[in-house]
């Protein structure tokens, strides 16, 4: 409630109202300006001859103070520390917002005439019980009353000083003035001497770690003093959730973004004290379950993998504190607790349903999802293919490699033994390629892995090695061993025995060096003996037959044949 003081009649107060919002009202004479406060205790005085004390909060009085006089003018403190009335008689306290512990001063001004004695109350009227001191002017006699508490001590001038004044010394102070006629003049005025406040502490009705949308926070401020209570959180200022005295915090279904530091603090005029703070954790989740592959959600997707590649495969939600993980392939648990799952190498049998379980220990609440991952087309096995397969002498051979790596980052052949001085050729990470020791100039690459050999000598035949590097750092080395045959004309003779078995003489490659000269001796079991030179007309002049070793074959048939 909020005393408010309307000003500007002439007429003297006589009682006190209430507005419907339930505002304190009442009237000062001889002021037209409106004047607003938050004191916790008004006096009034009237044109009766008497002063009354107030309590703003229930309008209740607290005290009826008797003058001699009628109370000509009333004085109002905004920081609602004194509150003075009298004839002329103001009381002001030097510092006006006392703390624990400081020395006070009531000063008095306004005496009229010639003052003999004072007497100090320190309480809601002039009863003996009250009494503080009784100080007289000519001799400076100064005589403690009942309510002494050894700190008190009367000036000549009338003022009062209380000495490491205590917060017991809030209270109304009565001064009673005495002049040569014994008539007297009385001064009022309400001190109010405030603590120095001890540091609170935050009290919680149950853990500082709740589950979201399920518990309920209440926060206690717990301090030995009655000085006003607020409360911050994560530093700013809290106004809503608060009991009427400001000292109990309450948020019913909490909130994951209510998480964070509270504290309460204590505080009047001349002291401030902050608790220390207090962390709320509020458990939530699990939500959002998904599966990850390389930072693209697949969730409910299929997942198609190369044979013999890895595969990773990672499980994210939101939940706090963090969940537990359970992998499951093709509904069977696997022995994985982690939040990631990796497949090494894919095969056939790794293909199916991977689900990811995860379960929140403090909420009790569980999720889960799901990925198919299968095998890719079937890719074919690397493997070096020579084309054509049978190549011959004087013709190019090309070095296919079929299932070459479509991530193929370099490769390298070699003639031979993988060795730098075999190298004949090698393709770098721009398409280019470039020639290596053994390379003859008859050798070129191509983006394919493949190598085509131009022009073949039989010296060409042996092995070739390949050696490929992949994006991801995999190393493959595949080896070949070519073959290369003479360069050959197809022709042939036809020779007819004795006994009518006849005998056909296939001639594949022409004269070279090292051949032999053939001279077919044949035998007939049936028949007798038969010899016969392998030489026979072609066209114009003889066949000399000049074969190499190996590349004879002797075809036997019932018939004589013709010449091919």
């Amino acid at each position: 409630m909020k005393p408010i003081l309307l000003q500007g009649h002439e007429r003297s107060i006589t009682q006190i109202k209430y507005n419907r919002e339930g505002d304190l009202l009442f009237t000062v004479a001889k002021d037209p300006t409106v004047n607003t406060g938050t004191p916790s205790i008004v006096l009034t005085g009237s044109a009766d001859n008497s002063c009354r004390l107030w309590d703003c909060e229930t309008g209740k009085q607290l005290a009826l103070l008797k003058t001699n006089s009628a109370v000509r003018t009333c004085g109002f403190d905004f920081g609602a520390v004194v509150l003075s009335v009298g004839a002329e008689i103001f009381i002001t306290p030097e510092p006006a917002q006392p703390a624990e512990g400081d020395n006070l001063t009531l000063v008095v001004s306004g005496l009229s005439g010639e003052v003999l004695a004072y007497n100090w109350y320190a309480g809601p009227s002039l009863s003996l019980a009250y009494l503080l001191a009784s100080y007289i002017i000519s001799t400076g006699e100064e005589t403690p009353g009942p309510a002494h508490t050894g700190r008190e001590a009367v000036r000549p001038d009338g003022s009062l000083d209380i000495q490491g004044a205590l917060p017991g010394h809030s209270s109304t102070y009565i001064l009673q003035t005495f002049n040569r006629q014994f008539q007297t003049e009385v001064g009022y005025g309400h001190v109010k001497v405030y603590e120095i406040l001890t540091q609170p502490v935050v009290m919680a009705n149950n853990s500082m770690a709740l589950v979201e949308h399920r518990d309920t926070l209440r926060l206690l401020c717990s301090s030995p003093s009655p000085a006003e209570a607020r409360w911050f959180f994560n530093g700013q200022v809290i106004r809503l959730g608060l009991s009427p005295d400001g000292r109990t915090l309450t948020r019913q279904g909490i909130r994951r973004e209510e998480a964070g530091t509270y504290q309460c603090e204590v505080w009047n005029p001349v002291s401030v004290s902050r608790s220390e703070p207090v962390n709320l954790t509020i458990y939530y989740g699990p939500e959002r379950v998904a599966i990850f592959q390389d930072s693209i959600a697949r969730t409910g997707c299929t997942i198609k993998v190369d044979f013999n590649t890895s595969l990773t495969l990672w499980c994210t939600s939101r939940s706090c504190p963090a969940p537990e993980y359970v992998w499951a392939f093709n509904g069977r648990a696997l022995k994985n607790s982690q939040d990631h799952f990796n497949i090494t190498s894919m095969t056939a049998s790794q293909e199916g349903t991977y689900t990811c379980i995860v379960k929140n220990s403090k909420t009790l609440i569980s999720g889960s999802a799901s990925v198919v991952v299968k095998l890719s087309a079937a890719a074919v096995a690397m493997m070096i293919v020579p084309v054509p397969t049978k190549p011959t002498e004087g013709q190019d051979v090309t070095l296919t490699v079929p299932g070459y790596p479509k991530d193929m980052l370099v490769y390298a052949w070699y003639r031979g033994p993988a060795s730098e001085p075999n190298r004949l050729l090698s393709q770098l990470p721009s398409g280019n390629w470039i020639a290596g020791p053994a390379h003859t100039g008859r050798e070129v690459g191509f983006a394919n892995c493949s190598l085509m050999v131009q022009k073949l000598n039989l010296t060409d035949a042996g092995r070739y090695t390949l050696k490929t590097v992949t994006l991801q750092g995999k190393t493959e080395t595949l080896e070949v061993e070519l073959q290369v045959a003479r360069e050959c004309v197809e022709g042939g003779v036809a020779w007819r025995g004795g006994g009518g078995a006849s005998f056909s003489v296939s001639l594949l490659p022409r004269m070279r060096n090292n051949a032999t000269f053939l001279n077919l001796n044949l035998a007939q079991a049936e028949h007798g003996a038969g010899e016969a030179m392998g030489r026979t007309r072609v066209g114009r002049g003889d066949l000399v037959l000049y074969i190499p070793d190996g590349f004879l074959r002797l075809l036997a048939h019932p018939s004589p044949i013709a010449l091919e």
